[in-house]
């Protein structure tokens, strides 16, 4: 998704982000945190750990790659406006 050298996040943490971008953008209005660490927990290219989870998430918050609404997780798409109150 990002090409800027200062978004750079580790490799495991962008694989979190490859398991949940597309599963996120083909919800409706995104999916709950807790509901993203199930999945994440669920593939078998992640590890099982809950904490990891729950870090890979909040690094991608924090990081700009993912946005929250309303407890919903959003991927965050440079070519639209992410304050428009909807994923």
């Amino acid at each position: 998704m990002w090409k800027d050298e200062s978004r750079s996040l580790p490799d495991w943490i962008e694989d979190a982000y490859e398991i949940l971008a597309p599963k996120i953008e083909g919800s409706e209005g995104g999916f709950s945190q807790a509901e993203a660490q199930n999945r994440l927990l669920a593939h078998d290219a992640f590890p099982s750990e809950p904490a990891d989870a729950e870090y890979a998430i909040e690094r991608l918050l924090d990081s700009g790659w993912l946005y929250e609404v309303d407890e919903s997780l959003c991927v965050t798409d440079s070519d639209r406006d992410v304050n428009d109150g909807s994923c």
